[in-house]
């Protein structure tokens, strides 16, 4: 399918790995300018010429912090007018809410709920001036399961998801729109270093524990980051005008509700 993006320019946050590069890939296969986004320089830029040269797509690495006003500040110099902006940051770590300091929680809301909006608001006018934007947030199926140790995760990215409920729909009337990707469980680094944790605490092998958690899953399997992209990239296109101000589960099936 001709997603009918290519020549638009995309900024992808935290997309030196996991699902942020799949985003970015799938963007660059669509025919897009690719601004990657990560804290490790030279991870990025083994990630921006790998991208380069499997799509021949322009990808530009930005070695920043986008949890601070210099890391913004630089990724918008870089693509001072994106057409299409992927909100992703890591996330808090596991941990008993009980042993949450002020700090600690000042971090996680600004990591995972002030810094995309701030990035809204840098970007979301521009792109109504011009007539076309694609905003999506990554935020995380916990946002309607919480799961324990994930409690400041979980805040942060709901509030995100209520603040922007009102906002988002204030341009879709200007072709941009404004939606949520909720992943599961994907393989990514962040999961596998879960369930090695997981193996350690229990005694069990890491291979009985992935077959555990996949076994939970209706799909029977985790999600791929290349998929995760893929979807990404459709609410990105030409084709999702019409859609936004939505949470978009992809997790093989795992929540189990029917609205």
């Amino acid at each position: 399918m001709d997603l009918g993006i290519s020549g638009r320019k995309a900024i992808v946050c935290a997309s030196s790995r996991g699902l942020g590069r799949g985003c970015a890939e799938a963007l660059a296969q669509a025919g897009c300018e690719v601004v990657v986004n990560g804290l490790d320089a030279d991870r990025l830029a083994r990630t921006a010429d790998e991208i380069a040269r499997r799509t021949g797509a322009t990808v530009i690495p930005v070695a920043a912090n986008v949890s601070t006003r210099e890391g913004q500040d630089a990724l918008l110099a870089a693509c001072p007018t994106p057409d299409i902006l992927v909100n992703n940051n890591g996330g808090p770590p596991r941990r008993d809410y009980h042993e949450l300091d002020r700090d600690a929680m000042i971090d996680g809301v600004i990591q995972n709920m002030i810094s995309p909006i701030e990035m809204i608001q840098k970007v979301a006018d521009g792109m109504a001036d011009r007539g076309f934007g694609r905003i999506v947030n990554i935020t995380s199926i916990t946002v309607r399961m919480p799961l324990a140790g994930l409690d400041l995760s979980s805040g942060a990215r709901a509030g995100l998801t209520a603040f922007l409920a009102g906002v988002g729909r204030t341009y879709a009337s200007r072709n941009v729109t404004v939606n949520n990707l909720l992943p599961g469980k994907m393989d990514t680094d962040r999961l596998r270093g879960g369930i090695e944790g997981a193996a350690k605490a229990s005694g069990r092998t890491v291979e009985e524990i992935r077959a555990a958690q996949a076994g939970e899953i209706p799909a029977g399997r985790f999600g791929t980051a290349e998929e995760f992209g893929q979807i990404c990239a459709f609410y990105c296109s030409t084709h999702a005008a019409y859609v936004t101000g939505q949470n978009i589960l992809i997790d093989g099936g795992l929540y189990p509700a029917a609205f």
